[in-house]
């Protein structure tokens, strides 16, 4: 189902490169090279060097405001020239192309991923592939072709065994949702991998009370659907403009609050749940 849509010919572009190298530059060269009515759009490549944890984070929260059919490259990349696969993930909304490291599971996952696939046929990947250059070499080159209406299936095989890593799948087990600190903004929030979707299948409503446990420390907040919900220095949980579990201190820290860092174990519970 995932290739009823029509290709917008709309590429997106996420990686670890920053901008005072021409990494990014020669990627849009071999992107408008292939297809020259690519809108390319920025996302970021101030990603933090082989953060892929940041970049799937980033990804995720970008990706569902592209029109459907676009194709997304993510570029954060620490084993480029190692025998990790490139990979294409095809959703219902869309492309996702990449290493096989994780990185592009978390959006892939959440917009109903119908089939991956690794990136096999040399025909549409550059005659001389670097070792330490895949963004160009394949990844630039695939998304092209995405763009200009191959259908994904001719790139290779379709896989099952692609990397889903933990952050890319929280998990209910016994009326709690188990999942990991994601990401800290620059007001303290803390943003974790727990979507909107599961917090509502596990009916929590506004201002509800729920048991939340992050790394080793235990605490009760307030499910709120505003900062301003609860009085200055106050915690609460609220679900973030990227659809994602918060937990935030108003006109505060949580990061400081709760010593919360990245990869961190959650887990969250109604308060009276039996």
């Amino acid at each position: 189902m995932g290739e009823s849509y029509v290709p917008q010919k709309i590429v997106t572009l996420l990686s670890d490169f920053g901008l005072r190298d021409p990494y990014v530059a020669e990627m849009k060269a071999v992107i408008l090279s292939k297809c020259p009515e690519a809108k390319i759009v920025d996302i970021s490549h101030e990603i933090a060097k082989f953060d892929v944890y940041m970049g799937a984070f980033v990804l995720a929260c970008a990706a569902p405001h592209f029109p459907k059919g676009t194709v997304h490259v993510a570029v954060v990349d620490p084993g480029v020239g190692t025998r990790r696969r490139s990979i294409i993930v095809e959703t219902k909304l869309g492309y996702y192309v990449g290493p096989d490291n994780g990185i592009l599971m978390q959006a892939g996952c959440r917009e109903s991923l119908d089939h991956v696939y690794a990136i096999e046929n040399p025909q549409f990947v550059a005659p001389k592939v670097s070792k330490t250059f895949h963004g160009r070499d394949i990844f630039a080159s695939v998304a092209a072709y995405l763009a200009e209406g191959v259908r994904a299936r001719a790139f290779g095989t379709e896989i099952k065994d692609y990397v889903v890593p933990d952050f890319a799948k929280p998990s209910l087990a016994d009326g709690s949702v188990f999942g990991q600190v994601m990401h800290v903004d620059g007001f303290g929030n803390v943003i974790t991998n727990i979507p909107s979707e599961i917090v509502k299948n596990l009916g929590i409503r506004e201002q509800e009370v729920l048991k939340v446990e992050i790394g080793k420390k235990d605490m009760v907040l307030t499910f709120c659907s505003a900062y301003g919900d609860v009085a200055d220095g106050v915690a609460l949980a609220i679900i973030g403009s990227h659809e994602f579990l918060e937990l935030s201190v108003n006109r505060g820290s949580a990061e400081v609050r709760f010593k919360a860092k990245i990869g961190d174990s959650i887990r969250v519970q109604r308060q009276n749940y039996i």
